[in-house]
C-alpha cells in the first residue's frame, strides 16, 4: 500500500544528517535526496525554468515501486527539490510510475509515463498515463491513454512524446511476442487520444539482425540536418571493445520518412564507454540546444554500493550539449558548468616525460582539460587517486579507463575504445564520479568511482618518449541544494 507524503517527509527528514556526512555524496550532480535514483524522466523547460524528473525510490536503496523524483533550476546548474510529481497511488500505477517524457502545449505541462501493475504472482501489466499541470509542480493524473497492443509483452515502456510538423508522436520501447526488442510509433492530434502505427525499427528488422530482447527509453529527434534515435537494447553480447555493461545505451542515425514511418538509418553506435550510463533522455532548451542528461549507474542489483550505508544510491550525469558534426554525434559539458569554476590552473607548453606531477593540479571535486600540443611518446597515462587510471597508446590507438570496482574494492577493471588520435581530454571529477570526454566528446566515458575520498593526487607519465601539454584546472563549487 502507498504510504503518505508525510511519511515520505518524513524519512527524508530522519535520514537527512547521515546522506549529508557521507564523504561520496556528489557536489555538482543531481541526487536522491535519500533512496534510489535511476532514470531521468520528463526533461523539459517550462514556465522559465528547467524541469528533470527521474525516478525515485524513497523507501530503500533498491529498486521498488517508483515514484517521479524532481528537480527545478533556472541554469541548469544550480538545482532546488520540487515536491514529487507523480506516486504510485493509481490502480493503473499502484507499483511505479515509470519513465516518460514531458511536452509542454496549451501553457500546460504534459507528462506521459508508464504505470506498472504486478498481481499476486507477479505478472505484469503496463499502461501508457498522462498527467497535467498549470504550474509544473502540482500535477492532476488523467489516467491510461494507450494499452499494450496485440503482439507485444507487457514490458512495454517509457514514452518520449514530441511534436513534428502538425501532429504529435510517441516512440516506445517494447518487446514483442517472439521476445525481440523494438521502438514503436504513435501520433495523435491532442496528446489524449493516440493512433498506434507498429514499429519504427528494432531486432530483426532489415540492416540491424538480431539485436537484444527489449529496447527501453527511445528518444527520437532531429539534430544537424539528422534523424537520431537513442535507446537502449538489453541482451547484446559483448562484441570486442562494444557492448561491455549489462544494458547498453546508444543511437541510430538516419532518415525518417514521417509520411510511411519508416527509418532509412546507420548501425547502432554506442553513446558512452565508461561503467555507469544508462537511459539518457535530452530536451531542448529555449536557446534550441538539445541537452542530454543520463543516469550514472547501471542495472548491476548486486553490486552494493559504499553510498547505500548513508541511505542513498546513483546519481544523474552532467548535463551535456548533444552536436552532430562530421558524421558522428558529439556530447560536451553544457557551458553553464563554468559559473561552479574556482582557483583556476593553468599551464602552457607542459613537457610530459617520464613521471610527472604539476603544480597546483590536484584535487577530489574539480575540471581537468588537456590539449595535446605535441606527441612523441608510445603510451600516457594520468592517474587520479589512487586506484583510477586514464592510459593511452599511441601504437595501437586503445584508450583506457580503469578503476577498483564497482563498490571501490578491485579487482580492478577497464573499458576501453579507439582512439585514431588523441587531442583532448576534459575530465569533470566529483567525489565518486568520473566523466571523461575525448576530443570535444567524440567519445565519453561516464563512471562511478570510489576511492580515498581524502586523497586529490593526479599523476602524470609517459613511457617511450614525451608528450607537450597545455592544461588547466579548476576547483569545482558545490552547486546543488540537496546537499
Amino acid at each position: 500500500m502507498i504510504k503518505n507524503t508525510d511519511e515520505l517527509y518524513d524519512r527524508i527528514v530522519k535520514h537527512q544528517e547521515l546522506v549529508e556526512s557521507d564523504p561520496y555524496r556528489l557536489h555538482y550532480h543531481i541526487m536522491p535526496p535519500v533512496g534510489l535514483l535511476n532514470d531521468p524522466n520528463g526533461l523539459v523547460y517550462f514556465n522559465g525554468r528547467y524541469h528533470v524528473f527521474y525516478q525515485w525510490n524513497p523507501w530503500e536503496t533498491a529498486h521498488g515501486a517508483k515514484y517521479w523524483g524532481h528537480y527545478v533550476s533556472d541554469d541548469l546548474v544550480h538545482w532546488e527539490s520540487a515536491p514529487p510529481a507523480l506516486a504510485p497511488d493509481q490502480w493503473y500505477d499502484k507499483n511505479g510510475c515509470y519513465s516518460g517524457s514531458a511536452v509542454v502545449w496549451n501553457d500546460q505541462l504534459y507528462v506521459f509515463y508508464t504505470g506498472n501493475v504486478k498481481d499476486e504472482a507477479d505478472n505484469r501489466e503496463s499502461y501508457q498515463c498522462l498527467a497535467i499541470s498549470e504550474d509544473g509542480i502540482h500535477f492532476e493524473k488523467k489516467g491510461p491513454v494507450i494499452h499494450v497492443p496485440e503482439g507485444y509483452t507487457a514490458h512495454f515502456r517509457d514514452p518520449k512524446v514530441f511534436y513534428h510538423e502538425d501532429r504529435w508522436y510517441m516512440v516506445l520501447g517494447a518487446q514483442t511476442e517472439e521476445l525481440r526488442g523494438e521502438a514503436v510509433i504513435y501520433t495523435s492530434a491532442d496528446l489524449e487520444n493516440w493512433r498506434f502505427h507498429g514499429p519504427l525499427i528494432g531486432s530483426g528488422h532489415p540492416g540491424i539482425g538480431e539485436f537484444g530482447y527489449m529496447w527501453e527509453c527511445p528518444d527520437l529527434f532531429q539534430l544537424g540536418g539528422k534523424d537520431i534515435l537513442v535507446a537502449c537494447p538489453q541482451g547484446l553480447s559483448p562484441e570486442g571493445y562494444a557492448f561491455q555493461n549489462i544494458y547498453q545505451s546508444g543511437y541510430f542515425a538516419g532518415s525518417v520518412d514521417y509520411k510511411n514511418l519508416s527509418f532509412d538509418h546507420k548501425p547502432f553506435v554506442e553513446l558512452d564507454r565508461g561503467f555507469d550510463f544508462y537511459a539518457p533522455q535530452t530536451m531542448v532548451d529555449p536557446t534550441g540546444r538539445r541537452i542530454l542528461f543520463g543516469w550514472m549507474g547501471n542495472a548491476e542489483e548486486k553490486v552494493v554500493q559504499p553510498t547505500v550505508k548513508h541511505e542513498w544510491i546513483h546519481a544523474l550525469t552532467i548535463p551535456r550539449e548533444l552536436v552532430w558534426q562530421d558524421g558522428r554525434l558529439l556530447q560536451r559539458p553544457v557551458e553553464e558548468l563554468h559559473h561552479l569554476r574556482a582557483d583556476e590552473v593553468h599551464l602552457e607548453d607542459v613537457v610530459m616525460e617520464g613521471k610527472v606531477e604539476l603544480p597546483g593540479v590536484r584535487g577530489n571535486v574539480l575540471e581537468l582539460e588537456l590539449q595535446i600540443a605535441d606527441w612523441q611518446a608510445d603510451a600516457f597515462t594520468i592517474g587520479i587517486g589512487k586506484t583510477t587510471r586514464i592510459h593511452y597508446t599511441s601504437d595501437s590507438n586503445v584508450f583506457t579507463f580503469e578503476r577498483n570496482g564497482a563498490d571501490g574494492n578491485g579487482p580492478m577493471e577497464s573499458r576501453q575504445c579507439i582512439v585514431e588520435e588523441l587531442r583532448d581530454i576534459r575530465i569533470f571529477k566529483d567525489t565518486s564520479s568520473m566523466e571523461i570526454f575525448v576530443n570535444g566528446g567524440e567519445e565519453v566515458f561516464t563512471s562511478r568511482v570510489f576511492d580515498d575520498p581524502e586523497d586529490g593526487s593526479i599523476a602524470f607519465s609517459t613511457e617511450s618518449g614525451r608528450v607537450l601539454v597545455n592544461a588547466r584546472k579548476w576547483k569545482l563549487e558545490k552547486s546543488a541544494e540537496q546537499q
